[in-house]
């Protein structure tokens, strides 16, 4: 017979003994500990089955329900572990409905683990409604954690790792996904983003065109049997990857900091590109200050246009 387990409210129940046994079950049967009531965020392999954890394992097994982004995807998992828990869907297109019906389990005594198709919930991932409802509630909210594709990536990526922020999946668009590069661009810190595999010459693109040189790694299939990382500067992995074409599998794209960030603060770029438009024309200032500053004289140009377009200058030499 299956091991069981009761509600909080109940004592521990002996694996494999009767229902209702008790003092004078068997001595020595494994005792199975009953799973408190909660919201139990649980991170799943995002490749290799064997990343899971035993603690992960232990939960889903004795949790009451699985919320799943895909319950598909979740019973791949779930049976080759031998677990039976039942499940349900739980994705970015459910309603306040699926999210009260959850919270409604947790305040009836129930434990209820929330699990993506891949990696860490949350992340990128259904699940933040969900927990900031439960957090109001004062209902037990518990991690789990384990893999997850942005930090697996930076940790191959041969980039800094001390300092890093996630942007999950960039816009589908050039222009947006070029404004919010251009708001990062500043940001001392590895950027890391998810792309699909139709986008990434485009996005790739995007990136040299406003971060310019930076070294920058494309991690695909991670933990997977074809795991693949390609490192090198932003243009010429824009470039492989418009002549390769899309690549297979699941992508994060890692971006190294502005290699000039240690100096930046003691320079101030705006203010010597200013002074020197006064004087001179927008390449030779340009010039003049990235010889001066040691930027790069791409990024320092770039910028020099920038600010002559809004002092209403013409924008260009001549």
């Amino acid at each position: 017979m299956a091991a069981k387990h009761q509600r909080p409210s109940g004592g521990p129940v002996e694996a494999g003994a009767p229902e209702g046994a008790g003092e004078g079950a068997a001595e020595g049967a494994a005792v199975v500990e009953a799973l408190p009531a909660g919201l139990y965020l649980v991170a799943t392999p995002i490749g290799n089955l064997g990343d899971i954890t035993l603690r992960a394992l232990e939960v889903l097994r004795r949790a009451d329900r699985i919320a799943c982004e895909d319950t598909r995807t979740t019973r791949k998992l779930l049976n080759a572990h031998g677990i039976t828990t039942k499940t349900t869907a739980y994705h970015d297109h459910s309603g306040p409905g699926a999210r009260a019906a959850l919270l409604d389990a947790i305040r009836a005594g129930r434990a209820v683990a929330l699990v993506s198709d891949a990696g860490t919930p949350l992340v990128s991932d259904p699940g933040y409604k969900l927990v900031r409802d439960a957090i109001a509630e004062d209902l037990p909210v518990t991690s789990l954690p384990g893999p997850a594709a942005p930090v697996a990536a930076l940790q191959l990526s041969g980039l800094p790792s001390d300092r890093f922020f996630f942007g999950g999946f960039l816009p589908a668009k050039s222009g947006a996904r070029r404004r919010i590069l251009q708001d990062l661009r500043g940001l001392e810190a590895s950027l890391i983003f998810f792309e699909s595999a139709a986008r990434l010459a485009a996005s790739l693109a995007d990136m040299a065109e406003v971060l310019g040189e930076r070294p920058a790694a494309i991690a695909r299939e991670l933990t997977k049997l074809h795991e693949e990382l390609r490192r090198g500067p932003l243009p010429v992995l824009a470039a492989h990857y418009a002549e390769a074409g899309p690549p297979r599998g699941e992508i994060v794209v890692v971006i190294g900091p502005p290699e000039d960030a240690a100096g930046a603060e003691a320079f101030d770029l705006d203010a010597a590109l200013r002074d020197a438009l006064q004087r001179t024309s927008l390449r030779d200032a340009a010039a003049s200050v990235a010889a001066a500053s040691g930027l790069p004289k791409r990024r320092v140009y770039a910028r020099a246009l920038e600010l002559a377009k809004e002092s209403g200058g013409p924008g260009q030499d001549g």
